[in-house]
């Protein structure tokens, strides 16, 4: 199964990274939060594409961009394009990025089990 990481990055401002294994890249977005049960619509940037190493990297980044730590990682299953059930230690459940009005991404869960 293809694997996730969302990683805690404090630059330039605190936000979360998450990433998904596809194709040998990872897909990336910048979450405005951490993806908690509380927070069930997140505001969504798509990033450019990520090397797998940030699947087990925690530490500085390059270019002086601050530092990154594992929020969370598992595996996923897709299910459609932009869907997904995650079964991560923090993320399970099902999730979506969407784009409603054209130029604004949420994140949105519904999660199961404890998170």
């Amino acid at each position: 199964m293809p694997r996730f990481v969302i990683l805690e990055h404090d630059h330039p401002v605190l936000h979360w990274d998450l990433m998904l294994e596809a194709g040998g890249v990872l897909r990336t977005w910048r979450l405005a939060e951490a993806p908690t049960a509380a927070a069930c619509a997140i505001v969504a940037e798509p990033l450019h594409n990520h090397r797998l190493v940030y699947l087990d990297y925690e530490g500085p980044v390059s270019g002086n961009r601050g530092r990154v730590k594992r929020w969370d990682s598992g595996t996923f299953d897709a299910l459609e394009s932009n869907a997904w059930m995650f079964h991560g230690h923090r993320l399970h459940g099902f999730a979506r990025i969407e784009c409603n009005d054209g130029t604004t991404w949420q994140f949105r869960r519904q999660p199961f089990g404890p998170s």
